[in-house]
């Protein structure tokens, strides 16, 4: 039996095609029709299977073998309904083929790329993560790695960075993020040609996502003011990349060689008016007026946990303001005590006591007594 002209000349196609060479094809083929020959009724335990890439013959060949495996007889046995389980066999051997070429394809493509800006499409969205369409491929976007509260929606279009590649059995996995800091710095490139050509550098950058995200910047050009390079002109070039995070805010700062001078800038809106800094201890502590304190801190800390991301010290905030001790209180009076009242003489006390009157007993009356008068004339 033989594979028909017009399928040879389909695999060339194919080949040229999806960058497929014919003999990789043939080759899976040959093997998928040694299991095939071996599902049929009579056949040897072992065999090989040959292909003539010019005239496409198949033909089988069964073979035994000795306790070391090695070829002891071989001859021919080529089914005579070999055709048609050829046939079938080969439509699902050039389709699998194709998919792990394909798959091969895309992982050339992307291996290599970790830290890259892609342009997606949501394809669908889950708890756990999100597909995003590249176009050629598929990307995953953990939970975990998108911007928090962010909504994601079939059919938005959405820049991430790819962060890893792997080249696993079902295909290659790409994974990308929304969150990751680098994010910010790319997105920067696309829109600040200064950064792209090196003429600004992007120092150090930190990143709340989804709230705020603090850069340094600094200019290799004395001509070239890397904040207002980044800024952009009424803070056009920012706003693209603010846009694309969600109305994330993106404070540009820049960077000094001066740790104190740096800190200052990197706590910004607030205005700093001494920043003391401790090299060894990595701390620095930074004086603010009473009313700039709580900008300097920011909203739950943020704007001081950012700075202190951005400079790599620990930031200690303290207002001017040195609030006076409160008064000492007033002693409580003491209570006003009655003088004790001297006893009498013992001589007065006698003498008081022998000139009161002495009571007279009261007389008693009873139910059937009479006064003495009358009685007195009864008698007479």
């Amino acid at each position: 039996m033989k594979i028909d002209a017009t399928v040879m000349e389909a695999l060339e196609l194919l080949g040229r095609e999806r960058g497929v060479s014919v003999d990789a094809i043939l080759d899976a083929l040959a093997n998928a029709l040694v299991s095939a020959y071996k599902r049929s009724p009579g056949a040897a335990e072992e065999a090989r299977v040959t292909i003539d890439p010019d005239t496409g013959d198949i033909t089988v060949y069964a073979q035994e073998l000795d306790d070391d495996g090695n070829v002891t007889k071989e001859w021919e046995d080529t089914p005579d309904d070999f055709g048609r389980i050829a046939a079938q066999t080969a439509k699902q051997v050039i389709q699998q083929r194709l998919r792990d070429a394909k798959r091969e394809q895309v992982f050339e493509v992307y291996a290599g790329r970790e830290g890259d800006l892609v342009t997606a499409i949501v394809q669908q969205v889950d708890g756990r993560f999100t597909i995003l369409d590249l176009g050629d491929a598929e990307a995953i976007l953990p939970g975990s790695e998108r911007i928090p509260y962010e909504r994601l929606d079939r059919g938005n279009r959405v820049k991430a960075l790819i962060l890893e590649v792997r080249n696993e059995t079902k295909g290659p996995q790409i994974v990308v993020s929304r969150s990751h800091p680098d994010l910010v710095r790319r997105l920067l490139e696309l829109e600040v040609p200064e950064l792209a050509d090196g003429t600004v550098e992007l120092v150090a950058i930190a990143r709340e996502p989804g709230h705020r995200t603090k850069i340094a910047v600094v200019s290799h050009d004395p001509h070239v003011d890397p904040k207002g390079a980044c800024v952009g002109a009424r803070g056009s070039r920012v706003r693209q990349v603010v846009n694309e995070l969600r109305g994330e805010k993106v404070d540009v700062v820049q960077w000094r060689e001066n740790t104190a001078q740096f800190i200052a800038e990197a706590l910004g809106p607030a205005k700093v008016k001494e920043v003391k800094v401790d090299e060894e201890a990595k701390v620095a502590e930074v004086i603010v007026s009473d009313h700039q304190l709580s900008l300097a801190i920011g909203k739950e800390g943020q704007n001081a946990r950012l700075a202190a991301r951005l400079s790599g010290y620990k930031v200690d905030i303290r207002s001017d303001h040195v609030p006076e001790p409160p008064p000492a209180p007033a002693p409580a009076p003491a209570e006003p005590t009655m003088p004790a009242e001297a006893p009498a003489p013992a001589e007065e006390q006698a003498a008081s006591e022998s000139t009161a009157p002495e009571e007279e007993p009261a007389a008693l009356v009873g139910a059937d007594s009479q006064p003495e008068e009358q009685l007195t004339t009864e008698a007479d």
